[in-house]
């Protein structure tokens, strides 16, 4: 995973994101500065018109309780064409359903548009 990563692989890039970002501490992401921390990955798969990317990115954000970069990275989600993050979006919620938002203390209740009633 490591190689096709540095070779420019997106998909690779995301996997390998996924599993730096551990418990989504801040210190775990990075800065998408840094080439090969989970920010600088997801940063570079965006880069290559990778929508996926984008929506890790904001789901990360959102479980470090960063809010603005939450919305920032559903934007540019949005605009790759990523429709699940337009609908979000649309719906812009600071607390959603899922189990890492209890952690955080932003957990609501499961509604008809999360698609599981």
């Amino acid at each position: 995973m490591w190689h096709l990563a540095h070779r420019g692989h997106a998909d690779a890039m995301i996997e390998l994101a996924d599993w730096f970002c551990g418990d989504d501490a801040a210190k775990d992401v990075g800065k998408p500065s840094e080439a090969f921390s989970a920010a600088g990955l997801y940063y570079r798969a965006y880069r290559k018109r990778n929508a996926r990317a984008a929506r890790n990115m904001a789901i990360s954000c959102f479980n470090r309780s960063d809010m603005a970069g939450y919305r920032c990275w559903l934007t540019r989600a949005a605009k790759a064409g990523d429709t699940e993050s337009a609908r979000d979006l649309r719906y812009f919620e600071t607390r959603l359903w899922h189990g890492a938002a209890r952690r955080i203390g932003r957990l609501r209740p499961v509604q008809k548009r999360d698609g599981f009633l």
